[in-house]
């Protein structure tokens, strides 16, 4: 039926996918000069689910800062992906544990090949919320079964990039899947978000703890990312910048000076960083 709402189980992970989702709405509206998608409220709009709770703390200034955090993340992981297919036109440009987010359509230049992985039950609903096009390929994947691997068409260069996924990982298993990827697309590059111990215990008492995440020190977080990260590949450029204020200053009339210091406190004491690995060419 044309005004049928799909409907997301509580403690699910299909549940995962409406957090990131509400806060590119909140800051839609509360920060457009900072971000705009408009998409997120439409697709709200086409949910059958109780947004109740996160309405009430849409006043909350944290949760509010915390609509502004999705939304650089966006913006970063958006400038990497763009900057990557101005000498990779025809690339690939890979969604890894996409949601509903649409990054992959707004950075699209009209040539590259775009795909969005993530959970059955995931693409499932994204299937039928945000229907794929002609250059557009959504795969029903756990990201740690490689298979995926042989959905990308990377024969024109590939860039990869997670949003808020790596934190339901074990460190060991983002290490092996970083290797494998190094290993299968040589040439590409791979831009994640990451965070410190800190943040990570911050974060438990929030999104992650619907995923049944309990023992902070086997999920994956970084202390020090010359100790911790860059010796895993020998044969790859690792850079970082940090989360909020490394791509940009803020300083938009609508972001106050205490987002500021906050967005300063995330990215240096809570160690929040965008990373990028540019894979060797072998």
């Amino acid at each position: 039926m044309k005004n049928e709402k799909f409907h997301i189980e509580k403690n699910t992970i299909q549940e995962t996918l409406v957090i990131p989702l509400y806060a590119r709405k909140l800051c839609t509206e509360l920060f457009p000069e900072i971000y705009s998608c408009p998409e997120s409220i439409e697709l709200i709009q086409k949910l059958d689910y109780d947004f109740t709770a996160l309405q009430k703390q849409s006043n909350s200034i944290m949760q509010r800062f915390g609509a502004l955090e999705i939304a650089e993340r966006q913006n970063d992981l958006a400038i990497e992906v763009k900057d990557y297919l101005k000498t990779h036109p025809y690339s690939a440009v890979v969604n890894m544990g996409c949601g509903l987010d649409q990054t992959c359509e707004y950075c699209d230049n009209g040539t590259c090949k775009i795909y969005n992985v993530d959970m059955p039950d995931v693409i499932d609903i994204r299937n039928q919320l945000i229907p794929p096009t002609k250059r557009v390929k959504n795969i029903a994947c756990d990201l740690n079964d490689y298979a995926w691997f042989k959905e990308i068409d990377a024969s024109s260069g590939a860039v990869f990039f997670a949003a808020g996924v790596f934190y339901y990982f074990k460190s060991d298993d983002v290490h092996k899947l970083i290797n494998h990827m190094a290993k299968c697309f040589p040439g590409g590059k791979l831009v994640f978000d990451i965070a410190g111990k800190t943040a990570l215990k911050i974060m438990l008492k929030t999104w992650i703890k619907q995923a049944g995440i309990r023992n902070v020190n086997a999920f994956f977080h970084v202390d020090n990312i010359e100790n911790d990260v860059r010796p895993w590949l020998k044969n790859a450029d690792v850079s970082y910048r940090g989360y909020m204020l490394g791509y940009g200053n803020l300083r938009e009339p609508c972001i106050s000076a205490f987002f500021r210091l906050l967005s300063k406190i995330g990215d240096n004491i809570l160690k929040m960083k965008i990373i990028r690995f540019d894979f060797d060419k072998n």
